[in-house]
């Protein structure tokens, strides 16, 4: 399934996509795509829905944040091969995990916000994971099973935040609008493998990450497998699992974003994202 929200910020209505590409309202069936809301059980009553039964949205008008309500946003760092020889790291032994705040969540096509301050804002596209269970101290093994489904994200950073302002990376990672998510929540079982998907990012129509996440130092069994052992996932968290290549940092001479600029992004399979950049007011 390919499930959405869509609607004006803050009062977003949840649907999905049927097999013709029509947006149809499921908010007469779930109040919204949150926490318990995209629970794998949640997931498989919305599956035994008839979606040709439910309402079309003749005019859905924007899409949103894929979720209403993330209680983690859990990112790896440096887990493309290319992307830690890029900004010379050497490539690390266990994930490198950092949080951003669930307040930088924002639609896949609103603007992004350029922070006040800021001359090193970055574009990073990336695998979103979305959990869909209680998640603690899962094998590699069992790790899929408690994937409800993933998404594009868009792990927008600001480089001198994050690394010449001293502290954790954290800093870098939370402005409002920082979190792109979505346009879907595409199910899990229309991702038979995570490690097969091609990513890609242009900035204002030229290239600058094409990948497939085979280049992943850790997968995405692992990855979760590896988080649960130190934290309880719930159903909503996000996990993104790191970018590729070609972003601003590792550019030479370095590129960083400036209003006007305009990215898109698209993971197969996921759905394509665009944000025009703005500054801050």
């Amino acid at each position: 399934m390919k499930l959405l929200r869509v609607g004006a910020q803050g009062a977003e209505r949840p649907a999905i996509l049927d097999a013709a590409g029509r947006v149809r309202d499921l908010s007469g069936q779930v109040p919204d795509f949150a926490g318990e809301g995209v629970a794998c059980a949640a997931l498989e009553r919305i599956a035994a829905l008839d979606p040709e039964s439910l309402p079309v949205i003749e005019a859905p008008g924007r899409i949103g944040p894929c979720l209403g309500w993330v209680p983690n946003f859990i990112c790896v760092g440096l887990n493309y091969a290319k992307h830690a020889a890029e900004t010379g790291a050497t490539p690390p032994d266990e994930p490198i995990l950092f949080s951003k705040t669930t307040s930088c969540v924002s639609g896949p096509n609103d603007p992004v916000i350029v922070p006040r301050n800021s001359v090193k804002t970055d574009w990073e596209v990336e695998l979103g994971v979305i959990i869909g269970r209680d998640t603690l101290y899962v094998s590699e093994a069992d790790a899929l099973d408690h994937v409800a489904g993933y998404c594009v994200v868009n792990d927008v950073s600001e480089r001198a935040f994050q690394a010449e302002r001293g502290g954790q990376w954290i800093k870098g990672k939370s402005a409002p609008s920082f979190g792109p998510i979505g346009p879907w929540l595409v199910t899990a079982d229309e991702v038979p493998d995570p490690q097969a998907l091609d990513l890609s990012l242009t900035l204002n129509g030229e290239t600058m990450q094409a990948s497939n996440t085979d280049d992943m130092i850790f997968g995405v069994r692992e990855i979760v497998s590896y988080v649960s052992q130190f934290m309880m996932l719930r159903a909503g968290d996000i996990i993104a699992t790191g970018t590729p290549s070609g972003v601003g940092l590792g550019m030479k001479p370095q590129r960083f974003l400036r209003p006007g600029d305009v990215m898109e992004l698209t993971v197969e399979g996921l759905g394509h994202q665009r944000q025009v950049v703005v500054a801050a007011e």
